[in-house]
């Protein structure tokens, strides 16, 4: 006899419940119970008042595992609807990330690394931080890691590009809109405290693991958000009497943005996409798992397959990538940070 049965029966509802017998079947925890030979009277004294544990008492109560599928069922009937409208918005995005990675494997090693080292010297404008990127991307070369790495780098620069076109504007807006800023956070903090693992579910199920947007859009929900916050941060943090003064001289809205908002809210915007990149490379990793190429691949190859130095060396690889997007980005943080108080 189930714990439940003597409240369905004082409440009257044996007859809604079918005779108070679960007609549910058997579930593979239950098969293996029986075949150990525990019963009903090895649990507790006070069972929680779970679905399980109501469906024993009463079959038209549905256990827990029927909720969960009818969820994967909802999700699958609306399926074809969601992808109708979400393939064509995002087939650019797999566009992009075929042709970054097309660019960075076949363009000459003796082309890509002066370029890069050249774009690392443009930004940082620092000797130091341009030896440790040449440095590191030698290194990386020298043990035949060249080629996952720039697959990684372009995916971080598609994504983190993306992310800061689409964050920057978003958090202009919120900065503008006190009530597009209490719509806007909750989704944010959705996005922030959701497991990196739990990005993939529902991507998995829309997109065919062949196709790239299905990692792109994974790294560009986790990397937006810190650009979107700090770029609605900056802004209201710009000083109303320098606000006010703008306003004196007749600047209208745009005038106002262009000219006197972002120029002092660019440090908290810079230092959002710098938050953009390190998450980038850190979903990059994860995303791994569903046919996304680079260092993660061979961390993914090391920890399969126990190779425990395949697995360090990607490690390092990724960590000098970090070091480098990291170093570089604050380096230009700094210069125009410098820049904006030498005016």
């Amino acid at each position: 006899m189930a714990f439940y049965d003597g409240i369905f029966k004082g409440l009257g509802l044996e007859g809604w419940c079918g005779g108070g017998a679960s007609n549910a079947p058997v579930s593979m925890a239950d098969l293996l119970a029986q075949s150990n030979g525990d019963d009903a009277a090895s649990g507790p004294a006070f069972p929680f008042p779970s679905l399980d544990n109501l469906n024993e008492s009463c079959a038209s109560i549905v256990q827990s595992r029927d909720v969960t599928k009818g969820i994967e069922d909802g999700f699958l009937a609306a399926k074809p609807a969601l992808k109708t409208v979400l393939d064509p918005i995002t087939q650019p995005l797999s566009w992009l990330l075929d042709g970054a990675l097309y660019a960075f494997e076949t363009i000459p090693w003796f082309i890509m690394i002066p370029a890069l080292i050249l774009l690392a010297y443009w930004a940082s404008r620092s000797v130091a931080v341009t030896v440790f990127v040449a440095f590191s991307i030698l290194a990386l070369a020298f043990v035949d890691h060249y080629d996952v790495a720039m697959q990684t780098l372009a995916i971080i620069f598609v994504c983190t590009g993306i992310s800061v076109a689409l964050g920057v504007p978003i958090g202009i807006a919120m900065s503008k809109n006190d009530t597009l800023q209490r719509m806007v956070v909750p989704i944010l903090d959705l996005l922030q405290t959701l497991p990196t693992f739990v990005y993939l579910i529902p991507l998995i199920f829309l997109f065919s693991v062949t196709e790239s947007k299905l990692y792109g859009i994974a790294i560009i929900l986790y990397a937006i958000v810190p650009v979107i916050r700090l770029t609605d941060l900056g802004i209201r943090l710009v000083d109303q009497d320098v606000v006010e003064a703008a306003n004196a001289f007749g600047m209208n809205g745009r005038q106002k943005l262009m000219g006197v908002e972002l120029p002092l809210a660019l440090p908290n915007i810079m230092a959002g996409i710098n938050q953009t990149i390190m998450m980038s490379l850190a979903m990059v990793v994860i995303a791994s798992l569903v046919s996304a190429p680079g260092l993660g691949v061979n961390v993914l190859r090391g920890i399969r397959n126990l190779e425990l130095g395949v697995g360090i060396v990607a490690g390092i690889g990724i960590v000098l990538l970090a070091v480098i997007l990291d170093r570089t980005s604050k380096a230009a943080l700094d210069r125009v940070d410098m820049a904006r108080k030498q005016r």
